[in-house]
């Protein structure tokens, strides 16, 4: 991580085409499942390698715990939900219940025909602290790994995010069982 950080902060041509090139196709094969056209993803790529060379020479790559790879892939899947986003287009829920993509967590569920279920998950969704609406987001809606969601929001180690979800999940499950 050390030598790619000094190479995409100095800029040297070859060298910053030899990381970019080393990626593109591994972004490329992950982006896949997205529903974006090819050319829609190297633009995509395209961004996200440009806004990581400028968090690389703004310092902001200098604390970070993960891989170069693993940075630029979370900028590139941010970038896709963007553009999900413009076009209208929904990202799924690993339950296969589809939700509109939003900046705010609590009108995550604002959908005009929703079931029974997401009616009630809604509702009690709402309940959770701010804590773990943002960690459930971050797992299920957005599809962050436990990885990213460990670096993204600041926690020691991934067992920490990892017990932090569940007791999220088993809250909102109660919450969900408890008769109004």
């Amino acid at each position: 991580m050390k030598e790619e950080l000094l190479t995409l902060k100095k800029g040297q041509n070859q060298a910053l085409e030899k990381i970019y090139n080393e990626y593109r196709n591994a972004f490329l094969q992950f982006a896949k499942k997205y529903d974006l056209d090819h050319d829609s993803l190297v633009d995509v790529y395209q961004e996200a390698f440009i806004a990581l060379r400028e968090h690389a020479i703004n310092g902001k790559l200098e604390n970070i715990k993960s891989s170069t790879k693993t940075y630029l892939f979370s900028i590139g899947k941010y970038m896709i939900y963007d553009q999900l986003k413009k076009q209208k287009k929904t990202v799924s829920y690993e339950n296969s219940v589809d939700f509109k993509e939003t900046s705010d967590a609590e009108e995550i569920f604002e959908e005009p025909q929703l079931t029974p279920e997401q009616q009630l998950l809604r509702q009690h969704f709402k309940n959770l602290g701010k804590r773990c609406q943002e960690m459930l987001t971050l797992f299920y809606y957005r599809g962050l790994t436990i990885d990213e969601i460990t670096e993204s929001l600041g926690y020691e180690n991934k067992n920490v995010v990892k017990s932090q979800k569940s007791r999220c999940l088993k809250s909102l499950k109660e919450l969900i069982k408890t008769p109004v």
